[in-house]
């Protein structure tokens, strides 16, 4: 079987329209040992494939990460099919929260290997993943962050709890995951050993690791909220319990944020107006993730500036020529930070605004 793909974006969308599917969101993660992350991950290739699922999923030597869409026909027969493998037995699976922001969050199927399914950094050979701080549900996470002796860390990327987070959380001014874990044990832990630790991040992965971490550097009282935002907003939905994030939650997909409450946090990035919809540049040399709303959306055509608005209605060979040899990885990674967004104030503070 072919384990990899060979259509366009528009061949891939029309096949998903054409199979009737109803796909429903789920991410899932495990840190685990596997001893052949190759092999696992052609077996899981062929298993997903089989009963259409599409996605993006990470296997390394320390686990599986993954985020998919799957039929809801064969919803079943994927649970009890990745169930049969050991260490992902009884899995908690992460269910989206709002699947409105996108026709289709993915296109197609991959799964990579990778040298850890979460980049941090880290070299220290002694450090054990699956020692993990202590799980919080949803009624946990808001009494312990009621209390005034808990330290409450948002465990994403500046893009991210910009458009959403918890009320009265730490929100670090951080690109990375590796970047994160030491800032915040040197601006926010040290000094506070004696204090409740309590993290979050979107769907579990990042505080998973980091709570092991800060145990495995001599910090006692580490928490995590079990699932992440996505768990978390839907235990409240289903439990009546109080929602203590405010705003969007931004999503590793095309949706790229699903709605938790109706606040807007931020603002547009190009005119200063409340907004909370990222989006990508269309300039295909650019591709900048940054907010827009609707109106600047509209006026720029998608773009990011004057100048990729320019690029982007020249013709396709014209713009292959101009992106020829052009290296951009750094421009696409500032994502929301690049100099011609004119609106780039209170970037990784907790923000409101008067509405």
């Amino acid at each position: 079987m072919q384990l990899w793909n060979t259509f366009s974006k528009e061949e891939l969308e029309q096949k998903l329209r054409e199979s009737g599917h109803e796909f429903v969101t789920i991410s899932f993660y495990q840190y685990a040992h596997i001893a052949n992350p190759s092999v696992f991950r052609d077996v899981l290739f062929q298993q997903l494939n089989k009963i259409d699922v599409v996605g993006r999923i990470y296997v390394a030597k320390e686990g599986i990460n993954a985020q998919i869409s799957v039929p809801v026909q064969h919803l079943n027969q994927f649970r009890d099919e990745l169930y049969e493998i050991s260490f992902l037995k009884d899995i908690r699976l992460n269910i989206a929260v709002d699947e409105s922001e996108a026709e289709f969050p993915f296109l197609k199927l991959k799964v990579k290997v990778r040298d850890k399914i979460l980049a941090d950094g880290l070299t220290d050979e002694t450090f054990d993943v699956t020692n993990k701080g202590i799980h919080l549900n949803a009624e946990e996470f808001n009494k312990l962050t009621n209390d005034p002796n808990t330290i409450l860390v948002d465990f994403r990327n500046h893009y991210e709890h910009e458009v959403g987070h918890f009320k009265d959380a730490i929100l670090p001014d951080v690109d990375t995951f590796r970047e994160s874990l030491p800032m915040i044990e040197d601006l926010y832990l040290k000094g506070n050993e004696d204090k409740n630790i309590v993290m979050y991040c979107t769907g579990g992965i990042r505080c998973e690791k980091a709570s092991a971490w800060y145990k495995h550097r001599g910090f006692k009282n580490v928490h995590q909220l079990e699932g992440g935002i996505i768990k978390y907003a839907n235990e409240c939905k289903e439990k009546g319990l109080e929602n203590k994030f405010i705003g969007k939650n931004f999503v590793f997909d095309e949706r790229r944020g699903e709605r938790i409450s109706d606040e807007i946090i931020a603002r547009c990035h190009q005119c200063g107006s409340p907004a909370d919809t990222h989006t990508n540049c269309a300039n295909e040399a650019c591709h900048l993730l940054f907010i827009q709303c609707d109106s600047c959306k509209e006026k720029m055509q998608n773009t990011c500036s004057d100048t990729c608005m320019e690029i982007a209605q020249l013709p396709l060979e014209e713009q292959k020529v101009l992106r020829k040899g052009q290296n951009n990885s750094n421009k696409i990674f500032k994502k929301g930070r690049g100099s011609q967004l004119t609106y780039k104030e209170n970037r990784g503070k907790q923000v409101s605004f008067d509405r």
